[in-house]
């Protein structure tokens, strides 16, 4: 026999044993220690962290909605800029557009501004929403 590791003997069933108990085919363990050779696994949310953008999510929701509601979507700029307590994005939207955005008695504009601040709060982030024009 090698050094090189545990030989694998097929079980009557065709199924390689696992003498390790590591829930992977044939018991496969490193030749240094032994022990069971078990994938590291990888938090995204440890590696993504440093890489986001602070207000991500709430300006691809602003976006993403005025671009749903106006005629010309193309017209649609969302800007953001870090505040004290959070962020703050300016939404710009061609001329013939705002009265869309804005809604009856500010109706479409509270609704929008309530997603915004909600996918901000997600994110951790306190998130206001200026209609600019």
């Amino acid at each position: 026999m090698s050094d090189e590791g545990p030989s694998l003997a097929p079980t009557p069933g065709g199924a390689e044993h696992d003498p390790a108990g590591s829930g992977l085919a044939g018991g496969l363990t490193t030749p240094a220690t032994g022990a069971p050779a078990v994938p590291p696994t990888l938090d995204l949310a440890e590696v993504d962290e440093p890489n986001r953008v602070p207000g991500g999510r709430a300006r691809a929701v602003l976006t993403y909605l005025a671009r749903q509601i106006v005629e010309d979507p193309d017209g649609v700029s969302v800007q953001v800029s870090e505040t004290r307590g959070g962020v703050r994005l300016e939404l710009l939207v061609a001329d013939g557009d705002m009265g869309r955005v804005i809604g009856r008695k500010g109706r479409v504009a509270q609704a929008i501004r309530a997603v915004v601040r909600a996918a901000g709060a997600r994110d951790g982030l306190n998130v206001t929403v200026d209609i600019v024009d």
